[in-house]
């Protein structure tokens, strides 16, 4: 295991600068169980920052395996009551939510694409207003992840093991801005300025849309919302508390206006989408919905995400990170969305942030899907950027301005 003195300078990132724990506040920490040592830490911690109580929901990868595997349709669709009413018992006293992830790569290769996505399909439905209180910043949450040597291995294939596993916390530690000699904490502090005065000047262009072109075949208009907000680093919740939903994270993201994608995008990174590695895929839109798509590897697991619901195919949000930043340069593929998304520019399939529009917090859903905001049970986002990657903002004057070129900002 890594230093403990940094896995404590984590587990206090975690909880003060991801949730931001305040006084009284309840902390649901939801964490697999090949988290336990960062758990543990992350829990002492959010009492200390004054937790009136921390419930932890533990799962296990493997395990979730075996249910995809032998239970059937029917009771894979089942979300039982006592589910539903404990996570609006979490709503109700305004819980914040700390997610610590540890991907199991490649555990469920092979499962039925129909079954996980008919699972996650009656989950989504049946918790509607979770969905509504995290995206919606009604409270705070965040994602941290944690090493373990199956995940370490796979990104690290020349190594084994401990060296493999520790080789992977060096490189969470690094992504995260946690170093032995500074306090992360000041570290985002500073970082979260940084990525709002890029937010600002991309708001005040505010373009109609944006497109992109690469020599892999990226041949893209995203058109955005009118009133769009762009947004990256700390967020406000409702209630006023600020807090950052990822951690790390390197990207300014907005709303696209539903109906107007348009052209192909080619993925320049595998798409880890519930243990399944989907790779070499890309899709082909119009009026703002996938009319075509292919992928190399795990085609039907593409498929059945597409399928999730009648707005799985349109997208949420578009965000632009530069080829030349700290998380690309480590030249490593991560194999994890959380990290690989901060390596990249990409967009998400399925529902949108309301804080990406004008008083979007503060908005019925329904009021925003008139105005282009897109609502689905989904939100997945896969990354298409390159090193070579053009794009060209279009203002509603028509006239252009050129926000990437070589795959880097140049505003």
């Amino acid at each position: 295991m890594p230093k403990l003195s940094l896995l404590q300078k984590y587990a206090k990132l975690a909880c003060k600068v991801g949730v931001n724990v305040q006084k009284g506040q309840l902390v649901v920490v939801r964490a697999t169980t090949e988290t336990k040592e960062l758990t543990c830490l992350i829990v002492k911690e959010a009492y200390e920052c004054g937790a009136s109580k921390v419930i932890v929901q533990w799962s296990d990868e493997q395990i979730t395996r075996y249910a995809y595997d032998y239970q059937s349709v029917e009771t894979l669709e089942e979300v039982p009551n006592y589910i539903i009413e404990t996570n609006k018992y979490y709503v109700e006293q305004g819980a914040c939510f700390l997610n610590v992830i540890s991907p199991v790569i490649g555990v469920n290769e092979g499962v039925d694409a129909t079954k996980m996505a008919k699972a996650l399909t009656s989950s989504q439905k049946a918790l509607p207003f979770l969905r509504e209180y995290t995206m919606g910043n009604k409270g705070q949450w965040t994602i941290v992840a944690a090493s373990n040597p199956v995940w370490a291995e796979a990104v690290f294939p020349n190594l084994k093991g401990e060296a493999a596993t520790e080789a992977l916390w060096d490189a969470i530690f690094n992504a995260c801005r946690v170093y032995e000699d500074s306090d992360p904490i000041e570290n985002w502090n500073l970082h979260n300025a940084n990525l709002s005065k890029h937010n600002k000047i991309l708001n005040d262009f505010n373009f109609k849309e944006l497109r992109f072109k690469n020599s892999l075949g990226t041949d893209l208009v995203v058109g955005l919302v009118e009133d769009h907000v762009w947004s990256g680093g700390g967020e406000h919740a409702t209630t006023g508390v600020y807090f950052n939903p990822n951690i790390p994270t390197e990207e300014s993201f907005t709303m696209p206006l539903k109906w107007a994608t348009s052209g192909k995008v080619v993925a320049t990174k595998p798409l880890n989408y519930q243990g399944t590695l989907i790779e070499d895929f890309y899709l082909i839109f119009k009026d703002g919905k996938v009319v075509e798509f292919e992928a190399k590897k795990e085609m039907k697991a593409l498929e059945e995400l597409l399928n999730t619901d009648e707005n799985a195919r349109y997208i949420g949000e578009i965000a632009l990170i530069s080829h030349d930043s700290p998380i690309s340069n480590t030249n490593l593929l991560f194999l994890n969305t959380l990290y690989d998304e901060n390596a990249s520019c990409h967009m998400a399939l399925g529902r949108a942030y309301p804080m990406n529009i004008k008083n979007g917090l503060n908005t019925p859903i329904e009021e925003l899907e008139k105005k282009g905001y897109n609502k689905s049970l989904i939100h997945v986002d896969f990354m298409f950027g390159s090193k070579d990657m053009s794009i060209v903002g279009v203002k509603h004057d028509g006239s252009e301005v050129v926000v990437f070129k070589d795959g880097n900002f140049v505003i």
